[in-house]
């Protein structure tokens, strides 16, 4: 099938204002992420009974892990979406979402339908107590109905990003995250029906986000090619999808096991180390929640300028969005530097585990500025779909760390762990630095 003529091409001048324009709302929206966690938590708390507390703790873990898999439609369809639109393929930009949601709907369904061996195979593999087993199952089984929804959410926050609307992201979570918190009050304090009412209040909360989702994204209704069957599912188009998604995919993949290894291996020096780990990797997390807001500005910039073969602002938007990435990371480790220790303290009263914690403090001080490359590559390469690239480096990052490990875990413990996962972010950084200049070459072809 052959793709209509581009009707724009070009992307607009690049500007510190459009790039916070960008950012700042899907920073806002990850700040909202760890709320409902704590809401859930504590509505089911006010029970006054343990097993409540772990049912849904395991029960939101299992679902995360099955959602994650499909992070990569979120991805590439930000890459391949951005790339489309600065080409001004209007056509292939519509049917994109449309392409997106359908991968979604029918992901979700896959998961209802296998959701009996797939619960069965998570809870074989965190075992705990049966009480706590009975009222998980109680939770997945009502909060799988909405999988359909949380996944297509993937795609539908991708085709935002790619058009640089994510103050519509921030309103799609922050509807979700006050639906949840209202309902989980509601039906767990207001109507007592526990660990059934938290699952019942996140299935409402994700399918009116779906729904407000795509009435966010209704301008694309405009464009008959939303429904353009032929266009939908062109050959060309969909194995182009699926190998970039297979590729983030596989990349992902890879990422999780470096991160899964340094569990298990933290796990071998003691439950205190173990725990003060736990504690450490959530500076992980908000180093890469911040980021994200930068990461997915260089991936709508970067993409749309590969799609017009504008090699200028391809660098430039890399270049500046960079920058403030590096802004982020410098606020980050200095805030790390100065309330690291205070930050410890909120997450855990264990005076054995703070003490251990801020042992291994000084690695979390330097994760930001070392890791920030990573980071901002990544979103580069997403940006401008070289997905194979991404992988390829991400398997070379792999080795290397695993290398680092043979070397630094007998000789330094914990800390040569913590080295290890370290030089692992150095390693995609410099892999992917390598890789930039055939990416830019691409660009210009």
């Amino acid at each position: 099938m052959t793709d209509e003529a581009p009707s724009v091409r070009g992307m607009g001048e690049i500007t510190h204002r459009r790039i916070l324009h960008t950012a700042l709302p899907i920073v806002l929206s990850n700040a909202t992420v760890p709320i409902l966690g704590a809401v859930d938590t504590g509505v089911v708390g006010q029970m006054g009974e343990a097993a409540p507390i772990g049912a849904v703790g395991i029960g939101a873990i299992v679902l995360a892990g099955l959602y994650w898999i499909f992070g990569f439609l979120r991805m590439g369809t930000t890459g391949l979406t951005a790339r489309a639109r600065g080409a001004g393929k209007d056509g292939e930009v519509t049917a994109l979402l449309t392409r997106a949601v359908m991968i979604g709907l029918v992901g979700g369904l896959l998961v209802i339908a296998s959701q009996v061996w797939l619960f069965k195979a998570a809870l074989w593999l965190s075992p705990a107590s049966a009480e706590v087993e009975g009222l998980a199952q109680q939770y997945l089984r009502i909060r799988v109905w909405s999988a359909p929804a949380a996944i297509a959410i993937f795609g539908l926050t991708g085709w935002l990003i790619a058009h640089e609307r994510t103050r519509a992201v921030l309103v799609i979570q922050i509807w979700m995250n006050g639906i949840n918190i209202v309902l989980d009050l509601w039906f767990v304090l207001g109507m007592d029906w526990g660990v059934a009412g938290v699952a019942s209040a996140t299935v409402i909360a994700e399918v009116s986000g779906c729904l407000l989702a795509i009435w966010l994204c209704r301008d694309v209704f405009d464009n008959p090619a939303w429904k353009d069957s032929a266009r939908i599912f062109d050959p060309v188009a969909l194995r182009e999808m699926a190998m970039v998604n297979r590729d983030i995919l596989l990349r992902s993949l890879l990422l999780q096991a470096i991160f899964m290894s340094f569990l298990f291996l933290g796990a071998d020096f003691g439950d205190v180390t173990l725990a003060a780990n736990q504690v450490l990797l959530q500076f992980l997390e908000i180093t890469a929640y911040a980021l994200d807001g930068f990461a997915f500005s260089v991936e709508a910039l970067v993409g749309q300028a590969f799609g017009a073969r504008d090699r200028a602002s391809l660098r430039k938007s890399s270049i500046m969005s960079s920058l403030w990435g590096i802004v982020c990371v410098i606020c980050l480790s200095l805030a790390f530097a100065l309330f690291g220790g205070s930050i410890i303290d909120i997450m855990t009263t264990s005076e054995e585990v703070r003490e251990e914690a801020r042992v291994y403090l000084p690695w979390m001080i330097a994760a930001p500025t070392i890791g920030v490359a990573a980071w901002m590559f990544d979103g580069i390469f997403i940006g401008a779909t070289q997905s194979r690239e991404m992988r390829n480096m991400m398997f070379l990052s792999a080795l290397v760390y695993l290398c680092a490990l043979l070397f630094l875990l007998p000789a330094y413990a914990n800390h040569g762990l913590w080295i290890a996962l370290l030089i692992s972010f150095v390693a995609r950084g410099v892999t992917l630095a390598f890789r930039y200049p055939s990416l830019e070459a691409k660009a210009a072809i």
